[in-house]
């Protein structure tokens, strides 16, 4: 029986561990085509997949790799892109969120992409429309892209993701990424610890199916890979979030800190990166760093989430 994927991918959460590996090999070969198109090799083209489909991204909130990464996702299997700018739009003249994404359904959108600042916003657009909707990132709920993505770069280095542990570090409480990261991870069989000031550890964030390690040491002793999160700057100024300087001391990667990883561990980041704060400039710039295989990777995963969302048949 053929794989069911749902229309809209609003969580990692509700995904199932077989719809994820389906998904993250269907981006495994996209990566490699995009690889072999750039060394200057032959490569099936795409393009046909969705040629003659409307994608629209709806960002909310400032992008430059998700946004890009969908675009030049949308493009490469042939689908026309429609970037909404929240003010140029009648969003700026006082328009529900759900008018506005009814008029762009009988515009004739075929998929939404969605960021928004609230969490949920993506669900309340899914049950408003008959085009699929992706979330690209609401409030502190989740990134799913991101996670698949985190996965893909971590599979392809390891092959497999079952037995090894992952370290999630930073502010916890507000990070879409960590708990799409948890979802995604624990079901492929990782064990995934977080870590951070006591103050950004939601309490029963165990609940997800986590550990809790109380410092950096403890986080990273026996990791196999450790994802810095971003501190958010504009939370500075939160008393529950140190400076930061001081942030960057207790629980910032460096060389000195990556010591108390094993010699093999990879360093993820989902960006944009405060260098000097979660990670100095030599660990993000290091053969370890994953980073930029991250981004890499988001264009890949994306495509396979367009193309299943989409039901796009996508030939051997």
């Amino acid at each position: 029986m053929a794989l069911e994927f749902p229309r809209h991918l609003l969580e990692l959460e509700a995904l199932t561990r077989a719809q994820i590996d389906a998904l993250l090999s269907l981006a495994a070969r996209f990566k490699r085509e995009r690889a072999r198109a750039r060394a200057g090799e032959a490569a099936a083209d795409r393009r046909a997949l969705l040629r003659g489909r409307n994608v629209v991204t709806l960002f909310f909130e400032n992008s430059t790799r998700t946004r890009s990464s969908f675009e030049v996702a949308a493009k490469a299997l042939g689908a026309d892109v429609l970037s909404f700018q929240k003010d140029a739009s009648s969003v700026a003249k006082g328009e529900s969120l759900e008018d506005t994404v009814r008029n762009l359904d009988a515009i004739g959108a075929d998929a939404l992409i969605v960021r928004h600042p609230a969490a949920g916003a993506p669900r309340l657009v899914a049950r408003a429309v008959r085009a699929s909707v992706i979330n690209a990132g609401d409030g502190a709920h989740e990134h799913p892209t991101q996670g698949l993505l985190d996965a893909l770069s971590l599979r392809e280095r390891w092959g497999s993701l079952e037995g090894r542990t992952v370290a999630i570090v930073g502010d916890i409480a507000h990070s879409r990424v960590a708990r799409s990261n948890i979802h995604c991870l624990s079901k492929l069989g990782v064990h995934v610890r977080v870590g951070g000031p006591s103050t950004l550890i939601p309490a029963g964030i165990e609940k997800l199916g986590c550990t809790v390690a109380r410092s950096l040491r403890d986080a990273l002793t026996g990791a196999d890979a450790v994802m810095a999160l971003r501190i958010q700057n504009e939370r500075i100024a939160d008393a529950r979030l140190p400076g930061a300087r001081d942030y960057a001391r207790t629980w910032g990667l460096n060389a000195r800190t990556l010591e108390m990883l094993p010699k093999e561990a990879l360093v993820l980041h989902p960006g944009p990166v405060n260098r000097g704060v979660e990670l100095s400039s030599d660990v993000l710039d290091s053969p370890r760093s994953l980073v930029m295989d991250q981004v890499d990777s988001g264009v890949a995963v994306r495509m396979a989430t367009l193309a299943l969302c989409l039901r796009a048949e996508v030939p051997p």
